[in-house]
Protein backbone atom coordinates (compact mmCIF):
# COMPACT_ATOMS: atom_id res chain seq x y z
CA UNK A 1 0.00 0.00 0.00
CA UNK A 2 1.33 3.45 -0.90
CA UNK A 3 0.50 6.91 0.39
CA UNK A 4 1.13 10.38 -0.94
CA UNK A 5 3.07 12.73 1.37
CA UNK A 6 4.18 16.31 1.06
CA UNK A 7 7.81 16.98 0.30
CA UNK A 8 9.85 19.74 1.90
CA UNK A 9 9.47 21.85 -1.21
CA UNK A 10 5.75 21.53 -1.06
CA UNK A 11 5.32 19.33 -4.16
CA UNK A 12 3.67 15.99 -3.96
CA UNK A 13 5.53 12.71 -4.48
CA UNK A 14 4.69 9.06 -4.39
CA UNK A 15 6.54 7.31 -1.58
CA UNK A 16 7.94 3.79 -1.70
CA UNK A 17 6.26 1.04 0.27
CA UNK A 18 7.48 1.17 3.83
CA UNK A 19 9.31 -1.85 5.23
CA UNK A 20 7.52 -3.16 8.33
CA UNK A 21 9.54 -2.61 11.49
CA UNK A 22 10.17 -5.40 13.98
CA UNK A 23 8.69 -5.06 17.47
CA UNK A 24 10.85 -3.34 20.03
CA UNK A 25 11.08 -6.50 22.15
CA UNK A 26 12.38 -8.50 19.15
CA UNK A 27 15.00 -5.84 18.34
CA UNK A 28 16.19 -5.81 21.93
CA UNK A 29 16.41 -9.61 21.93
CA UNK A 30 18.55 -9.56 18.78
CA UNK A 31 20.86 -6.93 20.24
CA UNK A 32 21.18 -8.98 23.40
CA UNK A 33 22.15 -12.09 21.44
CA UNK A 34 24.78 -10.10 19.58
CA UNK A 35 26.18 -8.73 22.80
CA UNK A 36 26.32 -12.19 24.32
CA UNK A 37 28.13 -13.58 21.31
CA UNK A 38 30.60 -10.72 21.44
CA UNK A 39 31.47 -11.42 25.04
CA UNK A 40 31.76 -15.21 25.04
CA UNK A 41 35.51 -15.22 25.76
CA UNK A 42 37.06 -16.27 29.03
CA UNK A 43 37.52 -13.70 31.77
CA UNK A 44 40.32 -13.22 34.25
CA UNK A 45 38.66 -15.04 37.14
CA UNK A 46 36.66 -13.76 40.07
CA UNK A 47 39.48 -11.46 41.15
CA UNK A 48 40.18 -10.07 37.68
CA UNK A 49 36.58 -9.14 37.04
CA UNK A 50 36.07 -7.25 40.30
CA UNK A 51 36.45 -4.02 38.38
CA UNK A 52 35.03 -0.55 38.64
CA UNK A 53 32.85 0.73 35.81
CA UNK A 54 34.33 3.54 33.76
CA UNK A 55 37.28 4.36 31.58
CA UNK A 56 40.50 5.59 33.20
CA UNK A 57 39.86 9.06 34.49
CA UNK A 58 36.21 9.09 33.34
CA UNK A 59 34.14 10.80 35.99
CA UNK A 60 30.91 8.98 35.14
CA UNK A 61 32.21 5.56 34.20
CA UNK A 62 31.37 3.11 31.50
CA UNK A 63 28.71 1.16 33.36
CA UNK A 64 25.76 2.84 31.61
CA UNK A 65 25.32 4.66 28.30
CA UNK A 66 23.42 7.53 29.85
CA UNK A 67 26.66 8.73 31.43
CA UNK A 68 28.40 9.09 28.07
CA UNK A 69 28.81 12.43 26.37
CA UNK A 70 27.03 11.51 23.12
CA UNK A 71 23.61 12.76 22.22
CA UNK A 72 22.05 9.32 22.47
CA UNK A 73 19.90 8.78 25.50
CA UNK A 74 20.91 5.65 27.41
CA UNK A 75 18.82 3.42 29.61
CA UNK A 76 17.48 4.79 32.83
CA UNK A 77 18.96 3.52 36.08
CA UNK A 78 15.67 3.41 37.89
CA UNK A 79 12.06 4.54 37.79
CA UNK A 80 11.95 8.30 37.28
CA UNK A 81 8.84 10.14 36.27
CA UNK A 82 6.99 6.96 35.41
CA UNK A 83 9.70 5.72 33.00
CA UNK A 84 10.48 2.02 33.00
CA UNK A 85 14.01 1.02 34.04
CA UNK A 86 15.91 -0.75 31.27
CA UNK A 87 19.11 -2.71 31.68
CA UNK A 88 22.03 -1.41 29.65
CA UNK A 89 23.91 -4.72 29.76
CA UNK A 90 23.49 -8.01 27.99
CA UNK A 91 20.33 -9.84 28.92
CA UNK A 92 18.49 -9.42 32.17
CA UNK A 93 20.02 -7.66 35.13
CA UNK A 94 21.87 -10.19 37.28
CA UNK A 95 20.35 -11.35 40.51
CA UNK A 96 21.39 -9.36 43.56
CA UNK A 97 24.11 -10.67 45.83
CA UNK A 98 23.21 -12.98 48.67
CA UNK A 99 22.68 -11.48 52.09
CA UNK A 100 25.98 -11.11 53.95
CA UNK A 101 26.71 -13.85 56.45
CA UNK A 102 29.23 -13.59 59.27
CA UNK A 103 29.58 -17.39 59.39
CA UNK A 104 30.21 -17.55 55.65
CA UNK A 105 32.89 -14.88 55.93
CA UNK A 106 34.57 -16.78 58.76
CA UNK A 107 34.56 -20.03 56.78
CA UNK A 108 35.86 -18.36 53.62
CA UNK A 109 38.65 -16.67 55.52
CA UNK A 110 39.64 -19.95 57.18
CA UNK A 111 39.57 -21.81 53.85
CA UNK A 112 41.80 -19.36 51.97
CA UNK A 113 44.09 -18.86 54.96
CA UNK A 114 44.76 -22.62 55.05
CA UNK A 115 45.26 -22.77 51.27
CA UNK A 116 47.68 -19.85 51.21
CA UNK A 117 49.50 -21.06 54.30
CA UNK A 118 50.12 -24.41 52.66
CA UNK A 119 51.36 -22.74 49.49
CA UNK A 120 53.82 -20.41 51.20
CA UNK A 121 52.01 -18.33 53.81
CA UNK A 122 50.02 -15.12 53.99
CA UNK A 123 50.88 -12.09 56.08
CA UNK A 124 48.91 -8.90 56.70
CA UNK A 125 49.95 -5.48 57.91
CA UNK A 126 47.51 -2.72 58.82
CA UNK A 127 43.83 -2.66 59.73
CA UNK A 128 40.63 -1.69 57.94
CA UNK A 129 38.36 0.99 59.46
CA UNK A 130 35.70 -0.27 61.83
CA UNK A 131 32.94 0.89 59.48
CA UNK A 132 32.23 -0.02 55.89
CA UNK A 133 34.74 0.89 53.19
CA UNK A 134 35.65 0.33 49.57
CA UNK A 135 38.98 -1.49 49.17
CA UNK A 136 40.99 -0.75 46.03
CA UNK A 137 43.98 -3.01 45.37
CA UNK A 138 46.50 -3.81 42.67
CA UNK A 139 45.77 -6.84 40.54
CA UNK A 140 48.31 -9.24 39.08
CA UNK A 141 46.92 -12.73 39.74
CA UNK A 142 43.78 -14.78 40.27
CA UNK A 143 45.14 -15.37 43.78
CA UNK A 144 44.54 -11.72 44.74
CA UNK A 145 40.96 -12.50 45.74
CA UNK A 146 42.06 -15.38 47.96
CA UNK A 147 44.73 -13.17 49.52
CA UNK A 148 42.25 -10.44 50.44
CA UNK A 149 39.62 -12.87 51.72
CA UNK A 150 42.26 -14.49 53.93
CA UNK A 151 43.80 -11.22 55.13
CA UNK A 152 40.75 -9.02 55.72
CA UNK A 153 38.81 -9.56 58.92
CA UNK A 154 35.69 -11.70 58.72
CA UNK A 155 33.71 -9.09 60.66
CA UNK A 156 33.94 -6.80 57.61
CA UNK A 157 32.20 -9.47 55.46
CA UNK A 158 34.18 -8.55 52.32
CA UNK A 159 32.39 -8.88 48.97
CA UNK A 160 34.21 -9.20 45.64
CA UNK A 161 32.77 -7.93 42.36
CA UNK A 162 32.60 -10.54 39.58
CA UNK A 163 31.73 -10.40 35.88
CA UNK A 164 28.04 -11.12 35.45
CA UNK A 165 28.44 -12.48 31.92
CA UNK A 166 30.81 -15.23 33.08
CA UNK A 167 30.60 -16.02 36.78
CA UNK A 168 26.83 -15.55 36.91
CA UNK A 169 26.01 -17.03 33.49
CA UNK A 170 25.36 -20.54 34.81
CA UNK A 171 24.01 -21.85 38.13
CA UNK A 172 27.17 -23.74 39.16
CA UNK A 173 29.47 -20.81 38.41
CA UNK A 174 27.18 -18.51 40.32
CA UNK A 175 27.28 -20.81 43.35
CA UNK A 176 31.06 -21.17 43.21
CA UNK A 177 31.56 -17.42 42.95
CA UNK A 178 29.18 -16.57 45.75
CA UNK A 179 30.17 -19.33 48.14
CA UNK A 180 33.96 -19.32 47.72
CA UNK A 181 34.62 -15.69 46.75
CA UNK A 182 31.65 -13.79 48.23
CA UNK A 183 31.10 -12.45 44.71
CA UNK A 184 28.43 -10.07 43.53
CA UNK A 185 27.61 -9.57 39.82
CA UNK A 186 28.89 -6.59 37.84
CA UNK A 187 27.83 -6.19 34.22
CA UNK A 188 30.70 -5.20 31.97
CA UNK A 189 28.92 -3.72 28.94
CA UNK A 190 26.20 -1.60 30.47
CA UNK A 191 24.51 -1.44 33.83
CA UNK A 192 27.76 -1.94 35.73
CA UNK A 193 27.33 1.29 37.65
CA UNK A 194 23.89 0.10 38.73
CA UNK A 195 25.47 -3.09 40.07
CA UNK A 196 28.09 -1.16 41.99
CA UNK A 197 25.51 1.20 43.45
CA UNK A 198 23.50 -1.82 44.66
CA UNK A 199 26.24 -2.39 47.25
CA UNK A 200 25.82 1.07 48.80
CA UNK A 201 23.40 -0.12 51.49
CA UNK A 202 25.77 -2.91 52.50
CA UNK A 203 28.62 -0.42 52.76
CA UNK A 204 26.55 1.84 55.00
CA UNK A 205 25.78 -1.22 57.17
CA UNK A 206 29.49 -1.84 57.73
CA UNK A 207 30.37 -4.27 54.93
CA UNK A 208 33.55 -4.04 52.84
CA UNK A 209 33.46 -4.06 49.04
CA UNK A 210 36.66 -5.07 47.24
CA UNK A 211 37.36 -3.75 43.73
CA UNK A 212 40.37 -3.99 41.44
CA UNK A 213 40.14 -0.66 39.58
CA UNK A 214 42.71 -1.68 36.95
CA UNK A 215 40.05 -3.93 35.45
CA UNK A 216 42.50 -6.67 34.47
CA UNK A 217 45.59 -8.45 35.67
CA UNK A 218 48.90 -6.70 35.12
CA UNK A 219 51.53 -8.72 33.29
CA UNK A 220 54.73 -7.03 34.47
CA UNK A 221 53.91 -6.26 38.09
CA UNK A 222 53.31 -2.55 37.44
CA UNK A 223 50.11 -0.94 38.72
CA UNK A 224 47.97 0.20 35.79
CA UNK A 225 45.56 3.11 35.42
CA UNK A 226 42.54 3.14 37.74
CA UNK A 227 38.89 3.51 36.77
CA UNK A 228 36.72 5.85 38.81
CA UNK A 229 33.79 3.55 39.67
CA UNK A 230 35.13 2.66 43.12
CA UNK A 231 35.38 6.33 44.07
CA UNK A 232 31.85 7.01 42.83
CA UNK A 233 30.52 4.09 44.89
CA UNK A 234 32.32 5.25 48.03
CA UNK A 235 31.07 8.81 47.58
CA UNK A 236 27.50 7.62 47.04
CA UNK A 237 27.63 5.40 50.16
CA UNK A 238 29.50 7.94 52.31
CA UNK A 239 32.34 5.55 53.18
CA UNK A 240 36.13 5.87 52.80
CA UNK A 241 38.29 4.34 50.07
CA UNK A 242 41.12 2.22 51.51
CA UNK A 243 44.17 1.42 49.34
CA UNK A 244 45.73 -2.04 49.68
CA UNK A 245 48.99 -3.35 48.24
CA UNK A 246 49.41 -7.06 47.47
CA UNK A 247 52.70 -8.81 46.71
CA UNK A 248 53.61 -12.44 46.14
CA UNK A 249 50.48 -13.50 44.27
CA UNK A 250 52.16 -12.93 40.90
CA UNK A 251 54.75 -15.52 41.94
CA UNK A 252 52.21 -17.82 43.58
CA UNK A 253 49.94 -17.97 40.52
CA UNK A 254 51.43 -16.04 37.57
CA UNK A 255 49.27 -14.87 34.69
CA UNK A 256 48.89 -17.86 32.36
CA UNK A 257 51.20 -19.80 34.70
CA UNK A 258 51.01 -22.65 37.19
CA UNK A 259 50.69 -22.63 40.97
CA UNK A 260 54.00 -22.53 42.85
CA UNK A 261 54.91 -21.79 46.47
CA UNK A 262 55.27 -18.15 47.49
CA UNK A 263 54.71 -15.96 50.51
CA UNK A 264 51.81 -13.54 50.01
CA UNK A 265 51.82 -10.20 51.82
CA UNK A 266 48.96 -7.74 52.13
CA UNK A 267 49.53 -4.18 53.36
CA UNK A 268 46.50 -2.03 54.24
CA UNK A 269 47.01 1.72 53.93
CA UNK A 270 45.29 4.74 55.42
CA UNK A 271 41.89 5.82 54.01
CA UNK A 272 42.08 8.29 51.13
CA UNK A 273 40.68 11.81 51.47
CA UNK A 274 37.15 12.34 50.08
CA UNK A 275 38.44 14.47 47.18
CA UNK A 276 40.88 11.79 45.97
CA UNK A 277 41.08 11.18 42.23
CA UNK A 278 41.75 7.88 40.43
CA UNK A 279 45.36 8.98 40.04
CA UNK A 280 45.63 9.57 43.80
CA UNK A 281 44.21 6.11 44.52
CA UNK A 282 46.59 4.51 42.04
CA UNK A 283 49.58 6.32 43.55
CA UNK A 284 48.64 5.16 47.07
CA UNK A 285 48.23 1.53 45.98
CA UNK A 286 51.46 1.62 43.97
CA UNK A 287 53.38 2.98 46.97
CA UNK A 288 52.03 0.23 49.23
CA UNK A 289 52.81 -2.40 46.62
CA UNK A 290 56.38 -1.17 46.17
CA UNK A 291 56.99 -0.85 49.90
CA UNK A 292 55.65 -4.33 50.63
CA UNK A 293 57.62 -5.88 47.79
CA UNK A 294 60.97 -4.46 48.91
CA UNK A 295 60.54 -5.09 52.64
CA UNK A 296 62.18 -8.39 53.65
CA UNK A 297 59.87 -10.70 55.63
CA UNK A 298 60.69 -11.39 59.26
CA UNK A 299 61.92 -14.95 59.32
CA UNK A 300 64.45 -17.19 61.00
CA UNK A 301 67.58 -17.92 58.95
CA UNK A 302 67.61 -21.40 60.48
CA UNK A 303 64.10 -22.06 59.25
CA UNK A 304 64.96 -20.83 55.77
CA UNK A 305 67.92 -23.19 55.53
CA UNK A 306 65.95 -26.17 56.83
CA UNK A 307 63.05 -25.38 54.47
CA UNK A 308 65.44 -25.08 51.54
CA UNK A 309 66.86 -28.53 52.27
CA UNK A 310 63.40 -30.04 52.74
CA UNK A 311 62.18 -28.57 49.45
CA UNK A 312 65.28 -29.60 47.53
CA UNK A 313 66.05 -32.97 45.94
CA UNK A 314 67.83 -33.98 49.15
CA UNK A 315 64.75 -33.78 51.37
CA UNK A 316 63.26 -37.18 50.58
CA UNK A 317 66.60 -39.07 50.56
CA UNK A 318 67.44 -37.50 53.92
CA UNK A 319 64.16 -38.73 55.46
CA UNK A 320 64.64 -42.22 53.98
CA UNK A 321 68.24 -42.48 55.19
CA UNK A 322 67.42 -41.23 58.71
CA UNK A 323 64.58 -43.70 59.21
CA UNK A 324 66.55 -46.55 57.58
CA UNK A 325 69.49 -45.97 59.91
CA UNK A 326 67.23 -45.76 62.97
CA UNK A 327 65.70 -49.15 62.15
CA UNK A 328 69.20 -50.64 62.15
CA UNK A 329 71.18 -48.87 64.86
CA UNK A 330 70.81 -45.06 64.84
CA UNK A 331 69.42 -43.91 68.24
CA UNK A 332 67.36 -40.91 67.05
CA UNK A 333 63.82 -41.64 65.87
CA UNK A 334 62.62 -40.35 62.48
CA UNK A 335 59.84 -38.50 64.30
CA UNK A 336 62.48 -36.05 65.52
CA UNK A 337 63.43 -35.27 61.93
CA UNK A 338 59.77 -34.80 61.02
CA UNK A 339 59.36 -32.42 63.94
CA UNK A 340 62.18 -30.28 62.55
CA UNK A 341 61.44 -30.23 58.82
CA UNK A 342 57.61 -30.38 58.80
CA UNK A 343 57.33 -27.28 60.97
CA UNK A 344 59.86 -25.47 58.79
CA UNK A 345 58.02 -26.42 55.59
CA UNK A 346 54.48 -27.71 56.32
CA UNK A 347 53.66 -28.48 52.69
CA UNK A 348 56.51 -31.03 52.65
CA UNK A 349 55.01 -33.03 55.54
CA UNK A 350 53.12 -35.64 53.42
CA UNK A 351 56.01 -36.65 51.19
CA UNK A 352 58.61 -36.57 53.96
CA UNK A 353 56.37 -38.68 56.21
CA UNK A 354 55.94 -41.26 53.47
CA UNK A 355 59.69 -41.22 52.82
CA UNK A 356 60.42 -41.80 56.50
CA UNK A 357 57.94 -44.67 56.58
CA UNK A 358 59.54 -46.29 53.53
CA UNK A 359 63.00 -45.99 55.06
CA UNK A 360 61.84 -47.41 58.37
CA UNK A 361 60.20 -50.44 56.74
CA UNK A 362 63.24 -51.13 54.54
CA UNK A 363 65.60 -50.81 57.50
CA UNK A 364 63.46 -53.05 59.67
CA UNK A 365 63.34 -55.73 56.99
CA UNK A 366 67.12 -55.62 56.63
CA UNK A 367 67.60 -55.77 60.41
CA UNK A 368 65.36 -58.84 60.55
CA UNK A 369 67.38 -60.60 57.84
CA UNK A 370 70.73 -59.73 59.48
CA UNK A 371 69.58 -61.01 62.87
CA UNK A 372 68.20 -64.14 61.25
CA UNK A 373 71.65 -64.90 59.82
CA UNK A 374 73.41 -64.32 63.15
CA UNK A 375 74.63 -60.74 62.67
CA UNK A 376 74.22 -58.37 65.62
CA UNK A 377 74.30 -54.61 65.12
CA UNK A 378 74.98 -52.03 67.85
CA UNK A 379 71.79 -50.88 69.60
CA UNK A 380 72.58 -47.79 71.71
CA UNK A 381 70.06 -46.54 74.26
CA UNK A 382 68.40 -49.96 74.59
CA UNK A 383 68.27 -52.29 77.58
CA UNK A 384 68.08 -56.03 78.28
CA UNK A 385 64.67 -55.57 79.79
CA UNK A 386 63.42 -54.13 76.48
CA UNK A 387 64.72 -57.17 74.58
CA UNK A 388 63.20 -59.59 77.09
CA UNK A 389 59.80 -57.91 76.80
CA UNK A 390 59.93 -58.05 72.99
CA UNK A 391 60.87 -61.76 73.02
CA UNK A 392 57.90 -62.49 75.28
CA UNK A 393 55.54 -60.59 72.96
CA UNK A 394 56.90 -62.30 69.84
CA UNK A 395 56.44 -65.73 71.44
CA UNK A 396 52.81 -64.94 72.19
CA UNK A 397 51.83 -62.95 69.11
CA UNK A 398 54.52 -63.51 66.45
CA UNK A 399 54.68 -60.62 63.94
CA UNK A 400 51.62 -58.93 65.46
CA UNK A 401 53.72 -58.03 68.51
CA UNK A 402 55.12 -55.03 66.63
CA UNK A 403 51.77 -53.29 67.13
CA UNK A 404 52.83 -52.56 70.71
CA UNK A 405 55.93 -50.66 69.59
CA UNK A 406 54.37 -47.20 68.93
CA UNK A 407 53.08 -47.01 72.52
CA UNK A 408 55.58 -48.72 74.83
CA UNK A 409 58.70 -46.71 73.99
CA UNK A 410 60.80 -49.69 72.89
CA UNK A 411 62.78 -48.78 69.72
CA UNK A 412 61.72 -50.32 66.43
CA UNK A 413 65.19 -51.77 65.87
CA UNK A 414 64.77 -53.98 68.98
CA UNK A 415 61.59 -55.51 67.55
CA UNK A 416 63.21 -56.03 64.13
CA UNK A 417 66.30 -57.74 65.55
CA UNK A 418 64.37 -59.98 67.93
CA UNK A 419 61.91 -60.90 65.18
CA UNK A 420 64.84 -62.11 63.09
CA UNK A 421 66.18 -64.23 65.91
CA UNK A 422 62.67 -65.70 66.43
CA UNK A 423 62.43 -66.69 62.75
CA UNK A 424 59.37 -64.53 62.10
CA UNK A 425 58.44 -64.73 58.37
CA UNK A 426 59.58 -61.61 56.50
CA UNK A 427 56.24 -61.17 54.72
CA UNK A 428 54.24 -61.25 57.94
CA UNK A 429 56.70 -58.88 59.57
CA UNK A 430 56.54 -56.38 56.72
CA UNK A 431 52.72 -56.35 56.71
CA UNK A 432 52.37 -55.90 60.47
CA UNK A 433 55.14 -53.31 60.77
CA UNK A 434 53.66 -51.33 57.85
CA UNK A 435 50.43 -50.98 59.79
CA UNK A 436 52.05 -50.14 63.11
CA UNK A 437 54.80 -47.85 61.84
CA UNK A 438 52.61 -46.34 59.14
CA UNK A 439 49.93 -45.20 61.56
CA UNK A 440 52.48 -43.62 63.89
CA UNK A 441 54.76 -41.99 61.32
CA UNK A 442 52.00 -40.49 59.20
CA UNK A 443 50.12 -39.17 62.22
CA UNK A 444 53.25 -37.58 63.65
CA UNK A 445 54.07 -35.98 60.29
CA UNK A 446 50.55 -34.61 59.94
CA UNK A 447 50.64 -33.25 63.49
CA UNK A 448 53.92 -31.42 62.97
CA UNK A 449 52.75 -30.11 59.60
CA UNK A 450 49.61 -28.71 61.23
CA UNK A 451 51.73 -27.17 63.97
CA UNK A 452 53.85 -25.50 61.31
CA UNK A 453 50.72 -24.00 59.75
CA UNK A 454 49.46 -22.69 63.07
CA UNK A 455 52.83 -21.22 64.04
CA UNK A 456 53.54 -19.73 60.64
CA UNK A 457 53.32 -16.13 61.80
CA UNK A 458 55.85 -16.91 64.56
CA UNK A 459 58.40 -18.53 62.27
CA UNK A 460 61.06 -15.99 63.22
CA UNK A 461 61.25 -17.95 66.50
CA UNK A 462 61.93 -21.23 64.69
CA UNK A 463 65.42 -21.53 66.21
CA UNK A 464 63.97 -21.42 69.72
CA UNK A 465 61.38 -24.03 68.72
CA UNK A 466 64.09 -26.44 67.51
CA UNK A 467 66.01 -25.97 70.75
CA UNK A 468 62.90 -26.73 72.81
CA UNK A 469 62.10 -29.74 70.63
CA UNK A 470 65.58 -31.17 71.07
CA UNK A 471 65.48 -30.61 74.84
CA UNK A 472 62.06 -32.25 75.11
CA UNK A 473 63.16 -35.21 73.00
CA UNK A 474 66.30 -35.71 75.07
CA UNK A 475 64.30 -35.56 78.30
CA UNK A 476 61.69 -38.02 77.00
CA UNK A 477 64.33 -40.47 75.74
CA UNK A 478 66.09 -40.38 79.10
CA UNK A 479 62.86 -41.15 80.91
CA UNK A 480 62.08 -44.08 78.57
CA UNK A 481 65.54 -45.63 78.95
CA UNK A 482 65.39 -45.18 82.73
CA UNK A 483 61.94 -46.76 82.84
CA UNK A 484 63.13 -49.89 80.97
CA UNK A 485 66.38 -50.26 82.91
Amino acid sequence: MTTRIASRTGTGARSKPRRPRRPVRQRRRSATVGQRRGHAGAVSGAAAVAFAAGAPGDVRGRGSRRFRGSGRRGPALGREGGRRAVSGGPGRAPAPALAPSRLGSVLRRALWWVVLTVTGGVRRQGQLPHRGCVVVANHSSHADTAALLAALGARHRPAIGAAADYWFASPWRRRVCRVLAAGFPVRRTGGGMDDLMSMADGLRAGRTVVLFPEGTRGADGAVGAFHRGALVLAERAGVPVVPVGITGTDRLLPKHGRLRPSLVRVRIGEPLPPAASPEDARAAVAALHARTGTEPPRDSPVRRRVAAVAASRWGVPLAVAWAFAEALSWPLMPELLLGIVCVALPRAAPRLSLAALAGSLAGGLLALQLANTGHQLPAPLTTDRMRAEVRHQLTAESASAVRHQPWNGIPFKVYAAEAGRADVPAGDWLAESAQARGARTLKVGAAFGTLGLLLHRFRRYYGAYVALLAAGFAAGLSLIVAGWS
